[in-house]
């Protein structure tokens, strides 16, 4: 008798891989249902990003290694309430008593009351970025002395080269690092900047576009906030709330989605409503975001549709670019069709209705037909952990075109008129910590470049004006400085080494980088919304 595949059975899948080469990972089986007298069956590739889940027919699944899944085990959870083992590891359904559990603490979408939270689902390891190596957090400036450099002497480091899909990420860092010796205690600087405003020496060698960065020595402590975090943080008003996270949202529902001259093909579940999940393509009309069953409906739409940008005011424009400022109170159909399309391609967020406490900033390109719509971001009115992006989105066409680079760029122009530091919402996508990693990179080395010697001194900076100059929050700054493996530590300093090969790759990369954010374009006055009441 044949044997029948269920939900929750694992077996390798014949699929192709980028060099169109047959491969069979290992899969799940999410569902199965009968099309036409043929079974199909929607899998998800283990350690693969579910954006790859997809149906397929009985002829591409290796029968012979079937695995059945496991029977549930009764098991005691953390803090002692019984719950049940998931019959495999990565179906997230949970009893009611198993809500409780802290494991990774989230508020959802919107709203500041706390919910039930689950584990926020990791990256999957073929996607996941390496994280930065392991660096003494920086110190508190309490005890901390400057430095005075003698050149006489010096030490050739080799550091390991980082490979990634970002230009800067991928540069070898050879270098060579001078060898310092301390001198007597200089002044002291206030205790609670957290040894970011301690003053950086700025060292150039005789080849003019080289340099090192010196830092003060440590100081014991044992408080992270002075250099990276010791995890992400799981705080914010979109941080994955998993509660929700049953077998329907873990699969695709809209086949095709038609924007414009586009179509799209969604990457993840979107809550739309459910009788418009059959339809092979589902139309939205792309100033207004509407969405529609039909061909023929959204061409009644148009002929009714007044919009030809998106709405609220526009604050920004240089050449074909423009951004616009939407309200999410004011403007509530325009935001929840804009989070319902964004859910499509944004995997690790929670969607809900309530988008009264958000900004959002959408980037458009003009031509004849009107503003056609990039990508976007959401902002809190109001964030009481300095985010100044909550969810960040540039649209498939769009993207590896430089948009993404554009949105982060003037999310922290944002920032720098509003007089404040700001750090996106976490956790970030795969390939939102990418785009990030490579702004801060490009900005932070743009800086470091550009120092001038002044009087003869060797030009000085701190952590702290890298963040004022840029609006890039410390500590993002500084696991920056530890991603590149610039920073070292040795003879109780921290030394930042600038090789010759990580200056010529980033002004590689920025001669590609031709869209940029010109400031002068931008008219935008910041509200202080705690003064608003209900916004």
């Amino acid at each position: 008798a044949a044997v029948e595949i269920v939900e929750g059975c694992r077996l390798p899948v014949l699929r192709k891989n980028q060099e169109h080469e047959d491969e069979w990972p290992l899969a799940e089986i999410l569902s199965v249902k009968e099309v036409s007298a043929r079974k199909l069956f929607y899998v998800h590739y283990i350690d693969f990003n579910k954006r790859l889940d997809e149906w397929v027919t009985g002829d591409r699944l290796d029968m012979k290694k079937l695995q059945f899944p496991k029977k549930e085990a009764k098991t005691p959870t953390k803090n002692g309430l019984p719950g049940s083992r998931p019959s495999s590891p990565e179906r997230e359904v949970r009893k009611s008593l198993d809500l409780n559990q802290q494991s990774a603490t989230a508020p959802s979408r919107g709203k500041t009351l706390p919910t039930p939270k689950r584990k926020v689902e990791p990256v999957p390891p073929v996607t996941q970025v390496p994280p930065a190596p392991p660096v003494p957090s920086l110190p508190s400036s309490a005890e901390a002395s400057q430095a005075s450099v003698f050149p006489a002497v010096r030490d050739t480091n080799t550091f390991k080269s980082r490979e990634d899909h970002d230009p800067i990420a991928s540069l070898t860092t050879n270098g060579n690092a001078r060898r310092i010796i301390p001198s007597q205690p200089g002044r002291k600087r206030k205790a609670n900047c957290g040894g970011t405003d301690e003053m950086i020496k700025v060292l150039q060698y005789n080849k003019p576009q080289s340099a090192s960065v010196f830092l003060p020595p440590p100081e014991d402590s044992q408080d992270s906030s002075d250099g990276i975090p010791s995890a992400p943080r799981m705080t914010g008003s979109l941080v994955s709330d998993r509660s929700h996270d049953d077998i329907v949202t873990r699969m695709k529902n809209i086949e095709c989605i038609e924007l414009g001259r586009h179509r799209l093909k969604p990457w993840y579940f979107s809550p739309y409503p459910q009788e418009l999940t059959t339809l092979p393509i589902l139309y939205l009309c792309e100033f207004c975001l509407k969405y529609l069953k039909s061909l023929k409906c959204l061409q009644r739409h148009l002929t009714k549709c007044n919009l030809r940008h998106p709405p609220g005011n526009e604050i920004y424009r240089k050449g074909t670019i423009s951004f616009f400022e939407i309200d999410g109170r004011k403007n509530k159909t325009y935001s929840q069709n804009l989070c319902l399309l964004a859910k499509c391609f944004l995997d690790h967020k929670t969607l809900y209705y309530d988008t009264d406490p958000f900004l959002f900033y959408v980037m458009t390109e003009y031509d004849s037909k009107g503003f056609h719509i990039v990508g976007y971001f959401s902002k809190e009115k109001e964030s009481t952990e300095d985010y100044n992006v909550a969810c960040i989105l540039t649209l498939p066409p769009y993207q590896r075109r430089g948009y993404g680079k554009l949105l982060i760029e003037f999310s922290y122009e944002l920032s720098k008129v509003e007089g404040k530091t700001g750090t996106p919402e976490k956790p970030l996508s795969d390939l939102g910590l990418l785009s990030y990693r490579s702004y801060w990179s490009q900005t932070i080395l743009e800086i470091l470049m550009d120092l001038k010697p002044d009087n003869g001194e060797r030009p000085q900076i701190t952590i702290n004006e890298i963040s004022e100059i840029t609006s890039v929050k410390k500590e993002d700054v500084i696991s920056t400085l530890q991603y590149l493996n610039l920073i070292n530590y040795y003879k109780g300093q921290y030394i930042l080494t600038l090789s010759e090969d990580i200056v010529e790759g980033h002004e590689r990369a920025m001669q590609k980088r031709h869209l940029r954010i010109d400031s002068k374009c931008l008219h935008f006055t910041p509200k202080d919304w705690s003064k608003r009441g209900k916004w």
